[in-house]
């Protein structure tokens, strides 16, 4: 089949080439000269696994949008719908709420209905908050725009194998004539995968719940790593016990207790969604709660950071791991961009990097993000070594702390620590 992928970023284009890994023939646009580039130098700047396979053996060519939409049996439309900075995560949550920007998805759309020659199913695999394609797609469309919403379940830095490897299709439209052709697309790309058909604005909102859920299971996860860490439990077995729970808690994954979720889906489909929930009224902003959560955990582990810097003055304190997951380099949304947000804003002088020579002096190591390559630095002696992880294994000299591993711990807060350096001062200051 002739598939042509419109928007060719860094979900765009690792899809395009997962199905022509799959034997179809794709052709694809992008507004941005870039990703013809990538196809050209066989090498894109982001991290993907699989990409250097999938860019050494690929034939597909990026080709103008009039071309594409004449040339292809179905078109995959891929364009962002970004938030402004303030709304992707990597900082404090604003007081404002907004809706996703749905300029490039509106654009992209009126361009490719303007090209269409024959009817042709056009599939919106971008994230929209429910109602958007009948308030911004379906007034600008024609009969040849055949249009189904499908949106992917992939995360970044894994689109391959995510992709070819669902746990299902999700797959909304008006005309259930589109949905069967779809679900047999998708049979080509992972035979067995269910396929659920679904109308548009409710394959809408599956797309979002799914992501808050994940920021939901990940800030549970983080509330009983700090409980255990404050009243002496031990986390892993408190993990241990929700492990075996697989008929009623349904997964395992992001049970375990480490940093925030990120990225560019999870934080910012939050606080679209609290906007959202405060323009219907609903009677509670549980979104907000979740972020608002994200946000006093890692004012916790700010809390931790300045602990051992208040007991160890003269100590550099560096955030190691700025990416928002170990298996990309994007810091978009990043849970340890906000703890160094969190820092600066606080006035602790820190670093926050991928990588850091920790040889030579000893630091005060925050690990931000859990790279395997961590567990093989040779840390100076006399160094702290926070691990919200507890993946860190012993180092002579080096004082690990594992976050919530059964050690019985009071944290002070910022205020109790400034009242305590008062009263080593000036005893009647307090």
């Amino acid at each position: 089949m002739n598939v042509g992928m419109v928007g060719c970023g860094k979900l765009g284009l690792m899809v395009a080439l997962s199905i022509e890994s799959r034997g179809h023939w794709v052709r694809g646009y992008d507004i941005s000269a870039a990703p013809k580039q990538y196809l050209l130098k066989r090498e894109i700047p982001f991290k993907e696994a699989h990409s250097e396979e999938l860019l050494r053996k690929t034939q597909m060519e990026m080709v103008s949008l009039e071309e594409l939409c004449q040339w292809a049996d179905i078109l995959f439309l891929a364009p962002q719908t970004p938030h402004i900075d303030a709304y992707e995560g990597a900082t404090p949550l604003p007081d404002t709420r907004a809706d996703f920007n749905y300029d490039y998805l509106v654009e992209c759309v009126r361009e490719v209905n303007r090209y269409l020659i024959q009817r042709t199913p056009c599939v919106v695999i971008s994230t929209v908050l429910p109602g958007t394609i009948e308030r911004e797609v379906l007034p600008i469309i024609g009969a040849k725009f055949d249009l189904v919403y499908s949106p992917q379940f992939i995360a970044m830095g894994t689109v391959y194998n995510d992709f070819l490897n669902p746990e299902f299709w999700l797959i909304g439209a008006r005309s259930p004539a589109a949905a069967t052709l779809l679900a047999h697309f998708y049979e080509t790309i992972c035979y067995g995968a269910p396929a659920l058909k679904t109308d548009i604005r409710t394959a809408e909102g599956i797309k979002v719940l799914y992501n808050t859920f994940i920021t939901a299971k990940t800030v549970l996860a983080n509330l009983y790593g700090e409980m255990a860490h404050r009243c002496g439990m031990k986390v892993d077995d408190i993990y241990r016990a929700l492990e075996l729970s697989t008929r009623r808690l349904i997964s395992t994954k992001y049970l375990k207790a480490g940093m925030g979720d990120g990225g560019g889906c999870h934080p910012r489909d939050n606080i679209a969604l609290s906007w959202l929930a405060r323009n219907v009224n609903l009677s509670y902003d549980f979104f907000e709660s979740l972020m608002v959560a994200r946000e006093k955990h890692c004012e916790f582990l700010a809390d931790l950071v300045e602990e051992y810097r208040w007991q160890v003055h003269q100590l550099p304190v560096v955030i190691l791991g700025r990416a928002f997951k170990p298996e990309t380099n994007i810091d978009t949304g990043s849970p340890a961009r906000l703890l160094s947000f969190i820092l600066k804003r606080r006035g602790v002088a820190h670093s926050c990097t991928e990588d850091k020579d920790v040889t030579k002096a000893p630091h005060l190591v925050f690990i931000g993000c859990q790279h395997e390559r961590y567990t093989r630095y040779q840390f100076a002696p006399g160094s702290i070594v926070i691990d919200p992880f507890r993946y860190m294994p012993d180092v002579p000299g080096v004082e690990v702390i594992r976050i919530g591993e059964g050690e019985r711990r009071g944290v002070l807060s910022s205020k109790d620590r400034a009242l305590q350096s008062a009263a080593l001062l000036d005893p009647r200051a307090v």
